[in-house]
């Protein structure tokens, strides 16, 4: 896993942070999209123990690097972990651009406000929002879990290597 510091920012760097537990079809929509705008995209798994993962911050980590791997030909993709604030994070990579997907209005609620406080904390560094394509709009982490804990099929919203990760999990490789 590479890893940036700071002062490296010759090239256009954004941050993607988020808990990927585990790292949707949704979320890598926004992967790809974010190839366009940047040199370098960062996934930021956060520790984010409030959110009670389902994976180790570790397997998060490792998930993403295996669903990310057939995009590194086109762009330097790091993963690298983080704790705290995200806009912390984004200065000590050097990052411009924080990019966030949007599924419904609930996170564009949740979404601006946060936007707001973090233009108090630096306004020289961006949000970019994708709108998640209508394929993707239903699609969230926490009801993926809940599927595959209760018998479902996950093969529209997962690849298949989260998805045996996510089956011999809950029980049912």
């Amino acid at each position: 896993m590479g890893k940036l510091g700071a002062g490296m920012t010759s090239d256009r760097v954004g941050v993607y942070p988020g808990t990927f537990d585990p790292i949707t079809s949704g979320h890598m929509e926004v992967v790809r999209r974010s190839l366009r705008l940047v040199d370098k995209l960062v996934i930021g798994p956060a520790t984010n123990i409030g959110k009670g993962p389902l994976f180790s911050l570790d397997e998060r980590v490792a998930i993403v690097e295996e669903a990310i791997a057939p995009l590194r030909s086109r762009a330097e993709i790091i993963v690298q972990p983080y704790e705290g604030l995200t806009m912390h994070f984004a200065r000590s990579i050097g990052a411009s651009v924080i990019v966030r997907g949007l599924r419904r209005i609930s996170d564009f609620e949740f979404e601006f406000q946060m936007t707001a406080m973090n233009q108090q904390l630096d306004r020289e560094i961006e949000t970019v929002f994708f709108m998640a394509d209508p394929r993707h709009l239903a699609i969230a982490s926490v009801l993926v879990k809940e599927i595959a804990m209760l018998g479902g099929e996950v093969d529209n919203f997962v690849s298949p290597s989260v998805r045996d990760r996510l089956l011999a999990r809950v029980g049912r490789a």
